[in-house]
């Protein structure tokens, strides 16, 4: 009978066997002299590949809510900030983002679709009290900053 190995612990986000001693002399003597120029004379200039970019989107992000109270945090006021974490994910035309604020214990998620270059048009869910129901308008200034507004007030999203 074989007894599984369960003393290892994995560096790598894969979880395949790690690269052993990444950053040993070996290594630090060929970084020394090896160089890159980055420039246009590079072999890598071409595109080679035929993987689709993903959207500047996607990721991870920090969101952030006024405008209503929620009845679930005790002293919330309409004008409080409700600051959490969100997700945003790209699938063809539409951008769902999913995002949380006290502490994690409330959810909501947008389902928007793009308007032109910069416009995001959608309608948010609570997901924790999927009875509320508010549409949604989002302007990508950036790939750090997205400015959302809900009939009641913000919904902003930064990275």
């Amino acid at each position: 009978m074989q007894q599984a190995v369960t003393h290892l612990v994995i560096r790598n986000p894969f979880g395949t066997m790690d690269v052993p001693e990444p950053g040993d002399s070996e290594v630090m003597d060929y970084a020394a002299t090896a160089t890159l120029a980055g420039n246009a004379a590079d072999d890598n200039v071409a595109q080679w590949a035929s993987f689709p970019v993903p959207d500047p989107l996607d990721g991870t992000w920090a969101s952030r809510w006024n405008g209503g109270a929620d009845p679930t945090i005790a002293g919330d006021t309409p004008e409080t900030w409700k600051q959490g974490r969100a997700e945003i994910r790209a699938v063809g035309e539409r951008i769902y983002l999913r995002f949380d604020w006290d502490n994690g214990r409330r959810h909501g998620l947008i389902d928007a679709a793009r308007d032109g270059a910069h416009r995001l048009v959608g309608k948010y869910i609570n997901l924790t009290t999927p009875a509320i129901r508010r549409p949604w308008v989002g302007l990508v200034v950036d790939a750090t900053r997205i400015d959302g507004r809900f009939p009641n007030g913000r919904l902003d999203f930064r990275r």
